[in-house]
């Protein structure tokens, strides 16, 4: 490898860190997606989101909050209303998640095709 492919491996290695640092968890996404379509309550978002529990919902939360992805937003009761709302830089993640989407999409094609698809599809 050369000194530039190996700065080139190394600086990509860095951004995936950084990446992964934000969408860590197979909910994460997931979570931004369902908020890209509206402001959500606490159980709407729990509905959204198959098998997401509930101890995760409210970490998961927390996470995006303090990434700048989401907003949460209380209202005083009673009852007391909590929404969540994606805010502006949410909508970055948009290409990732339409290029993960198409390679999702694509490898369960292939692995149905190869008659291995994953029992969790």
């Amino acid at each position: 490898m050369t000194n530039s492919e190996t700065d080139q491996c190394v600086h990509t290695l860095q951004g995936l860190r950084h990446a992964f640092v934000v969408v860590n968890s197979k909910w994460k996404l997931q979570l931004i997606v369902a908020l890209l379509g509206g402001t959500r309550h606490f159980r709407g978002l729990e509905r959204s989101v198959p098998g997401i529990s509930t101890k995760v919902l409210a970490k998961e939360l927390k996470d995006l909050e303090a990434h700048q992805f989401i907003a949460r937003t209380v209202y005083p009761g009673p009852p007391v209303v909590v929404e969540y709302t994606a805010l502006p830089y949410a909508r970055s993640l948009k290409p990732v998640i339409e290029v993960l989407k198409a390679w999702g999409l694509q490898h369960q094609q292939r692995l149905e095709a190869l008659g291995t698809a994953h029992p969790s599809t």
